[in-house]
């Protein structure tokens, strides 16, 4: 039997385009914590390092829906060049405003011009959808990108603190702004992959929001998002409260990896039930899992059921990626997984706020009846929305329409 990940990365440029992507999607888990880790030994103050990363990854969430529809519009060289420029001059600032000791302003004012970062697991899978539109391969490469974001989340924000313990305050900031510049560079280089912009009708004009399909998809996975964030705060107050601080990484970490290895699995199959049975029955196993830890009394017994609470996250993504995909005119589709994207991330933003009030008031275990809430709603969404979405794929007017180059 052949190795269905070799298979996908034999078409021409995949290769390329997939490091590239791997590498410029980095800041995304690096510079929210990189800030947090900077400005709390730069100025002393948690608070401050707090509302300015939230000011970079909450208006970077809503921005980033309105780039990615300028990159559909106009193609990924023309949007992605200026705004990766401009968000990189952005973080130079930063850095030097934490450094120098600036006006606190000036943290705030580079921090949202940083939120013009384009959203790179968007741009990657819009090539893999250029790639495989309608073939098997689209699952499989779907699968591999979900498992390089469990990898950029496992991954950078470890980095990003390590170095500026190790090395210096802003270590963590600086390397994440070089991979920024140097991944996103490679990757338009790339211009034999790049997705042919498809002229804007009548079916593909406003917003890929006010699709149904997108509302239900990104509405779930905000309630999704909010599951995983909630678990993470919830294993740092536990390991905390049961002695163990030092073992909240390690719970954390495997997590993300029962996520991962299913996610890696699933990529493997050809799975031949419907799509929206296939998010129906993840988001289940996910709302399920949110149960189990709050039996974990002991640090091995927590590890052990986060990471079975974690292995439908992957799946989830993946399915709800592909629905976007059959769902959303070609000459939306990066707008599309944009708003997905943002929904994840708020969701984990409105998480671990939620889970931390919770925390605070009633105790460590507590937190996690927040994943239980945010579980069940995001199931609810699912199965409320399950006839929209198995209706037929893409079935608006100009959902094909001819392509034109990318100028």
């Amino acid at each position: 039997m052949q190795n269905p990940y070799s298979e996908i990365f034999r078409a021409p440029g995949a290769k390329g385009f997939a490091a590239a992507g791997f590498l410029a999607r980095l800041p995304i888990a690096m510079a929210p914590i990189g800030i947090v880790a900077m400005l709390s030994q730069t100025h002393g103050e948690y608070w401050l390092a707090g509302a300015v990363a939230a000011t970079f990854a909450l208006s970077n969430a809503f921005v980033a829906p309105q780039i990615s529809r300028l990159v559909d519009r106009l193609g990924q060289t023309r949007i992605v060049v200026p705004t990766t420029i401009l968000t990189v001059l952005a973080f130079a600032i930063l850095i030097a405003a934490a450094n120098q000791d600036w006006p606190v302003w000036t943290l705030f004012v580079s921090a949202l011009a940083a939120a013009a970062m384009p959203s790179m697991p968007a741009m990657v899978r819009a090539r893999w959808t250029e790639l495989f539109r309608g073939r098997p391969e689209m699952n499989t490469a779907f699968a591999f990108e979900s498992a390089a974001d469990e990898l950029v989340y496992i991954a950078g924000a470890s980095l990003s603190v390590g170095l500026s313990a190790a090395l210096f305050p802003e270590a963590g900031m600086l390397v994440s702004t070089l991979f920024l510049a140097f991944g996103s560079t490679a990757f338009i280089l790339q211009r034999s992959t790049e997705p042919q912009v498809r002229p804007v009708d009548h079916a593909s004009s406003g917003s890929a929001i006010r699709l149904r399909p997108v509302q239900i998809i990104t509405f779930a996975l905000i309630f999704v998002g909010a599951t995983f964030a909630t678990t993470e705060v919830s294993t740092v107050a536990i390991t905390k409260e049961l002695g163990q601080p030092g073992a909240a990484s390690i719970v954390i970490g495997v997590y993300a990896l029962g996520s991962f290895v299913l996610g890696l699995v699933v990529g493997a199959l050809n799975l031949k039930a419907p799509l929206q049975r296939q998010l129906a029955i993840a988001v289940a196993l996910v709302a399920l899992g949110t149960l189990l830890p709050l039996t974990a009394g002991t640090v091995p017994l927590l590890a052990l059921t986060v990471f079975i609470s974690g292995v439908a996250i992957s799946p989830t993504f993946i399915t709800a990626f592909g629905l976007i995909e059959r769902h959303v005119p070609e000459a939306m589709l990066t707008e599309g997984i944009t708003w997905v994207m943002t929904g994840i991330g708020i969701g984990m933003a409105l998480g671990a706020f939620a889970a931390g009030a919770v925390v605070d008031e009633f105790g460590a275990r507590n937190g996690f009846f927040v994943s239980v809430a945010a579980g069940a709603i995001a199931l609810a969404t699912v199965l409320i929305g399950q006839r929209i979405l198995g209706e037929p794929d893409c079935d608006l007017a100009g959902c094909e329409p001819a392509a034109v180059p990318a100028e």
